[in-house]
């Protein structure tokens, strides 16, 4: 079978460039219209994640990464919603929140869901001595908390393992986003049982050419990522026919380019 898959950063539901208004209903409406069976999304805000499966009309499932807070207090994700609604280009996610979620086909059964947190304390620090990080590379790795989700699934009688991430953006040391997609990777390879495809999305904050990982993933059996860009969609297991990036004017709607980044996708068989 053909298995359509999409992976999107919605930037929290911003155009580019960012105005007042959230677009997010408009964005997961659009990314699902013609019904792909994975769509993996990063850069949820908090109060869009009970919308979900009704905008789409597909299975939903969220991880948060970082909780709706004022200050270091959390609150409840509608007061985020209601801070931020003031201007949503300006605040982003300051006050709402984080989160990725994987939307899947109605005809999926789920078999398992888990989740990693990528940059957690015990593996920033032994990553930090291995690549001899400096004090304010370690700091910005600990900023903000970063995961990778997954789901286990089985779809027409084939078996998928599907993972979704969003890994640390800190452009002057790449290599932090690139041992992240490595643990990513391991952890989804762990959960795959024989036989099982497994699809590795999201925005890895680290494009091919600079990415030691996404050379070493070719070599596990995963397809090429696309030369340019941060945001991939590999897969093991299954033939990659397509592989592409949506055309801008496929993100431009009633004159508002949604997102500053571009839907990728994938169709394998």
């Amino acid at each position: 079978m053909a298995l359509v898959i999409r992976t999107w950063n919605l930037f929290h539901g911003n155009t580019k460039p960012p105005g007042r208004d959230a677009h997010l209903e408009e964005m997961i409406r659009l990314v699902t219209a013609d019904g792909p069976d994975v769509v993996c999304l990063q850069e949820l805000p908090g109060w869009s994640l009970p919308g979900l499966a009704s905008w789409s009309g597909m299975q939903a499932f969220v991880t948060v990464a970082q909780p709706a807070r004022l200050g270091p207090l959390p609150i409840p994700p509608a007061a985020g919603r209601a801070i931020t609604s003031v201007n949503n280009g300006l605040f982003r996610s300051a006050f709402s929140g984080q989160a990725n979620a994987i939307l899947l086909t109605p005809a999926a059964r789920i078999l398992d869901r888990s989740s990693l947190v990528l940059n957690a304390k015990r593996f920033r620090s032994a990553q930090a001595e291995w690549l001899r990080l400096g004090l304010v590379t370690r700091l910005a790795w600990a900023k903000e908390r970063r995961v990778v989700q997954t789901v286990r699934i089985e779809l027409d009688g084939s078996f998928f393992v599907v993972g979704n991430l969003h890994a640390t953006g800190y452009a002057a040391d790449q290599r932090l986003a690139d041992a992240e997609l490595l643990r990513a990777a391991v952890f989804a390879d762990g959960l795959a049982q024989p036989g099982d495809t497994i699809v590795l999305a999201g925005d890895f904050n680290v494009p091919a050419a600079r990415s030691a990982t996404q050379a070493d993933l070719a070599g596990w059996g995963f397809s090429e990522p696309l030369p340019e860009g941060i945001d991939q969609v590999l897969v093991r297991g299954a033939s990659v026919e397509t592989l592409e990036r949506w055309p801008r004017e496929r993100r431009l709607v009633s004159g508002r380019l949604l997102s500053d980044h571009t839907p990728v996708e994938a169709r394998a068989a």
